[in-house]
Parts: C-alpha cells; structure tokens; sequence
C-alpha cells in the first residue's frame, strides 16, 4: 500500500507563519496543504470543491490534519472523497451556527465518520466550547483529546510546532512521521 499523502486543511482566514500546519506543510515530507480561493468569506461549496479536488487527486490513501473551520469543511466531503480518507486529526472544530461569517458551513453534519479520527479540542477555546466539541466527536465516533486551557490551538495560544499533535498524527498511520528542518539539506528534525 502506498504512504498516505498528509492533507493539511486550514480554517477559516488560513493558517499563518509558525502555525503548526503551516510548519508541518513545510517541513513534512509527503504533505500537501488545502488552498482557497477566499480565505476571509468562506463558502463551504468552494470549499469543499478544493478540499475534495486535492483528496481525489492524491495517489493513495489520505490522512487528514484539519483546523478550525478545515474540520467543518472535511465533515461535509462526499462520500467518494471520505472513502479515501484513512484517518483524521480534527483540531479545534469551528462552530459555524454561532459564527454570522461561517455560517454557511451549517448545519455541522452529525454522521459517523467512516474512518478512525481524533478530535482535539480545549477547554477554553472562544471559538467552540468544549462541550460541542465533544458532542462533535461522539457523533463523529473520534477519539476525543481534552486540552486544558490550550485557547485555540494555534500561534496565539502558543502551539507553533505542537509536539502531541504531530504524535497524534503519527498514531493515525503506520509510517513514521519525519518533518524536516527549514533547510536546503533537509535534515530531519524528528521522527515520531
């Protein structure tokens, strides 16, 4: 069976410098990340179309490393896309029925994933209580991760590189997760 390809899907107004998808986008071997057109005005149609466009061209099995709204948009691929889908790590879900602008993405699917998933979320995200992040993954059927006051898992709660996650990732595959240094040689910096 082929490595899986590490689909990387940011949320809402994307994924900046130091953001730990940003630096896995760079540094993981094997990743490729979601671009969309709109980043500020999201439309889950667009969205989803870019998200399902890089998961049906990818050449083998997938996992998904989602954030935020990227979490929202991987709920509501069709079933050809999430059949190639082996395994997700769904971060810091958004609440799109609480948000005007993201609004669009819901209703929130509540349908079982048919693939094994971890849901991360923290105790004190403003953006989605954790209470609805746990009833996300008990209908989803993910395992759940309850973070103590991580915010929203991101830059601003200071989770640049995020070393669980990336063992979070690595237990969704049995290849090993290397990322590589920000240098020309590529040197690895971890292997999990």
């Amino acid at each position: 069976m082929p490595r899986p390809t590490i689909v990387i899907v940011p949320g809402w107004r994307d994924s900046g410098p130091g953001h730990w998808q940003s630096l896995w986008a760079e540094r993981m071997q094997g990743a490729v990340r979601v671009v969309q057109d709109d980043w500020i005005t999201p439309s889950r149609a667009a969205w989803v179309a870019a998200l399902e466009k890089l998961i049906l061209e990818s050449p083998g099995p997938v996992i998904v490393a989602a954030h935020s709204l990227g979490c929202i948009a991987t709920m509501h691929l069709s079933d050809a896309a999430a059949a190639r889908i082996t395994g997700a790590l769904l971060v810091a879900p958004a609440d799109p029925e609480r948000r005007a602008v993201l609004s669009d993405f819901a209703p929130v699917p509540y349908a079982r994933l048919p693939y094994r998933s971890i849901l991360v979320a923290s105790s004190n995200d403003p953006f989605c209580p954790v209470r609805l992040a746990g009833a996300y993954a008990r209908a989803w059927g993910s395992e759940f991760v309850r973070m103590q006051n991580a915010g929203h898992i991101n830059v601003e709660s200071g989770h640049g590189d995020w070393p669980l996650g990336l063992a979070l990732l690595q237990s969704l595959t049995d290849e090993p997760t290397t990322l590589m240094a920000g240098r020309p040689n590529f040197e690895p910096l971890a292997t999990l």
